[in-house]
């Protein structure tokens, strides 16, 4: 049976799941769209708070204490003119897909938040069609200045 569990934080509803479980998970299971190891602990830090003005939450599904799939959501505080949520990372295991998983995180997700949720995908990217049967549309082009 596959459970779902959101954390806010070490010290809020502690799962058995550590900060580096989750970030190991994430590396391993972002394929080629993922980040290093350092930069996904810096967005778990951010969904805990671990400074001032840093916001979010992580869920995660799993079976046992087995990690099966993962986002991390990081709350933007600037509500109105940037959505309220950006969708950082969301991962199903490899050996798991294709079996509703990532459905049922995005659902999940979607009814934890309240207000606006943006993310990043690349448009080769397979969990594009995912997104937009949930209703996400790409409004802009992103630009960026890689310095």
């Amino acid at each position: 049976m596959i459970k779902y569990s959101i954390i806010e934080s070490d010290d809020k509803n502690p799962t058995a799941f550590s900060r580096d479980d989750i970030a190991e998970f994430l590396y391993n299971h972002l394929d080629e769209y993922g980040d290093k190891k350092e930069s996904i602990l810096r967005c778990i830090a951010y969904a805990y708070g671990d400074s001032e003005g840093q916001d979010g939450f992580i869920l995660v599904a799993h079976r046992d204490e087995k990690i099966l799939g993962a986002v991390i959501i990081n709350d933007t505080n600037m509500g109105g003119y940037i959505p309220e949520h950006i969708l950082v990372y969301i991962a199903v295991d490899a050996s798991e897909r294709g079996q509703g998983i990532g459905k049922e995180l995005m659902e999940r997700i979607i009814d934890a938040t309240e207000g606006d949720i943006a993310l990043h995908v690349e448009p080769d990217n397979p969990a594009k069609h995912l997104y937009e049967k949930f209703g996400f549309t790409n409004k802009y082009l992103e630009m960026r200045l890689n310095k």
